[in-house]
């Protein structure tokens, strides 16, 4: 039971061939419920390159074409994308027109070679298609595709982090913190399918597809990325549909949608989204009342928020599931030790606010005995007196008679 669970089989490669999108639909804040991604740092589009680094978030920079789309880009020149030095272009081949551009949502298919900065080939692709702007493909390609015209062929040179990182791939082989040669020719650019008339296995394995491209993202520590691509396999299980689906169509949907929910409820832990994370965990146990990796990730979100006394009622439902999970016990037994010791602290801080109670009762039992001893002498000599006093009168009355 550990945050990498679900999210195994993914492999390490990122050029995953994917097409279709969600066009027109309602967003998932106007869903039955929220599966809302993460409301400060995710919106419809992938997240700004720089956010790939685990989800740290910095400052989005707007890319040089974007601010002029009237003319072609010139041939044989530079185009520094991003201002940085770290993302450029150069046209090869003129396209057919600024209008002939691709715009996010749309499937595009791309004539794709590889190479290293040192001219070593890499991999060549003939015909790669994905749907721009879901981050199907490394942010170099999502990014200067955008910027291409129809048939255009460009040259682009990518810096590490915009391609496959520190880590670098087995799927294509790319060393780790490598340059990229990229050639690449802009082949279609299509419409997604709509939603509504995708036939079930259709939406299934589309839904899949983007989410096994979120486990790619959660592999390799790029957390906000991971939860963009959970998002959109999201929004395709929860499509309304015009095409008849059987029951057992149905539940592979929601079997998606759960695995989903719950890659996501991991990602958001990752990012200290607790709030989002604790909204993922309830939207699968809503479907999945006794789900295991959902307990377990609820438990330790509520932990996490200092709710000890809650976390560890969530945690021992889950090991009366599940009683030989060795990691439910490690967590359980740390939450049962750190309530343990926040109880002993509040009794402590109780004790300092009210004082001594131990102490000052002593000193009043002291001090009522010391009372009722007073008392006592005090009684005693006035029965004393009151006798003494009885008797000399009678002996008066007795000498007067």
């Amino acid at each position: 039971m550990t945050d990498k669970e679900e999210v195994k089989g993914a492999g390490d490669n990122p050029e995953m061939v994917l097409s279709g999108r969600k066009s027109g639909k309602a967003s998932l804040l106007d869903s039955g419920e929220d599966f809302e991604m993460l409301d400060d740092d995710i919106d419809d589009n992938p997240p700004p390159l720089e956010d790939a680094g685990g989800g740290k978030k910095t400052k989005t920079e707007v890319p040089a074409a974007d601010q002029d789309t009237g003319t072609s880009a010139p041939l044989d020149e530079w185009m520094d994308i991003l201002g940085n030095g770290q993302l450029k272009k150069k046209v090869l081949q003129a396209g057919n027109g600024p209008d002939s551009r691709p715009t996010k949502g749309q499937n595009v298919v791309i004539h794709l070679k590889t190479s290293l900065a040192d001219g070593t080939l890499i991999e060549e692709q003939p015909e790669l298609s994905f749907t721009l702007g879901d981050g199907d493909v490394i942010q170099a390609l999502d990014l200067t595709v955008q910027l291409m015209e129809m048939r255009e062929k460009a040259l682009v040179q990518a810096n590490a982090k915009y391609a496959y990182g520190s880590l670098g791939s087995l799927v294509p082989e790319v060393p780790p913190n490598a340059e990229l040669a990229l050639e690449v020719q802009l082949l279609d650019a299509t419409e997604a399918p709509d939603l509504e008339l995708l036939s079930p296995q259709e939406r299934i394995a589309l839904a899949g597809q983007k989410r096994e491209r979120g486990n790619v993202y959660y592999q390799r520590a790029d957390y906000a990325f991971a939860v963009n691509s959970y998002g959109i396999a999201l929004q395709i299980t929860e499509s309304s549909s015009k095409v008849d689906i059987s029951p057992e169509e149905e539940e592979e949907l929601m079997d998606v949608k759960v695995k989903c929910l719950n890659n996501m409820a991991a990602a958001q832990l990752k990012l200290d989204h607790y709030e989002a994370a604790l909204r993922s965990c309830v939207s699968v146990l809503a479907h999945q009342p006794d789900n295991i990796k959902a307990l377990f990730r609820k438990g330790k979100v509520l932990a996490l928020q200092g709710e000890y006394a809650e976390a560890i009622k969530i945690l021992k439902r889950a090991l009366k599931l599940e009683p030989s999970n060795k990691t439910i016990h490690a967590e359980l037994s740390k939450l049962v030790k750190k309530h343990s010791e926040q109880k002993g602290a509040e009794q402590a801080m109780y004790k300092k606010m009210l004082g001594n109670p131990a102490s000052g009762s002593s000193g009043m039992q002291k001090h009522q005995a010391k009372s009722s001893w007073v008392v006592s002498w005090k009684w005693l000599f006035g029965a004393t007196a009151v006798a003494i006093g009885g008797v000399a009168l009678s002996v008066v009355i007795a000498a007067r008679n």
